[in-house]
């Protein structure tokens, strides 16, 4: 185990101009977990650093620098995305740090609860902003162009996410965008979990 966490490591330091700059974060747990605590509730992600070791540790790296808390969701589609990270609660962008590397190839799929990487025109232009797949959005998976980097997925919440993703938006005049939540939607807090982490749900 200790020998294929490594390998995926090299792989990181090799490909990603980002990760010169970042440590890797609970290097040897392959598949950590990240405690959501939202306005509409508590959310866990299981992200998958076999398929997508880049897009993980920069996640990781955003969420133990605590530069994830009191972000807020800004564009939700019902059926397609709910995707935040990168404003606080005033629309004031979030501090960045370099883009990285697309692995949109590594298998995963943009299938309800999976958690994924935002991204411009650029395919190599994810910086911080994520996003939740509400639909089954084949659209945004690899074909003969790259897709959007899915790197983990919900475990714990999908009814949360749900909750999420019909909230009522409009077209935000101060910002010029579309489908922006009219109350907003808060990411109060996102926690790294011990690598034994098990949730269990009260009776």
């Amino acid at each position: 185990m200790r020998l294929l966490a490594s390998l995926f490591l090299c792989l990181i330091t090799l490909s990603s101009h980002a990760a010169k700059k970042q440590k890797i974060i609970d290097a040897n747990n392959l598949y950590p977990q990240i405690k959501m605590e939202t306005s509409h509730g508590l959310i866990i992600v299981e992200l998958d650093r076999v398929k997508a070791p880049i897009a993980v540790n920069n996640f990781l790296f955003y969420v133990i620098s605590g530069e994830y808390n009191n972000t807020i969701f800004h564009r939700v589609i019902s059926d397609f995305v709910v995707q935040g990270g990168g404003y606080d609660a005033n629309f004031i962008p979030k501090r960045e740090h370099d883009t990285i590397f697309n692995e949109s190839g590594n298998g995963l799929k943009n299938t309800f609860g999976s958690i994924a990487m935002a991204r411009q025109h650029d395919p190599h232009s994810s910086i911080r902003q994520f996003y939740f797949n509400v639909g089954e959005n084949t659209s945004l998976d690899p074909g003969r162009s790259w897709g959007y980097t899915v790197f983990g997925s919900v475990t714990f919440g999908e009814e949360v996410l749900e909750k999420m993703a019909a909230s009522e938006t409009d077209f935000h005049e101060g910002q010029g965008w579309p489908d922006v939540p009219l109350k907003p939607i808060i990411l109060i807090k996102a926690t790294l979990l011990p690598e034994d982490y098990l949730h269990l749900e009260m009776p």
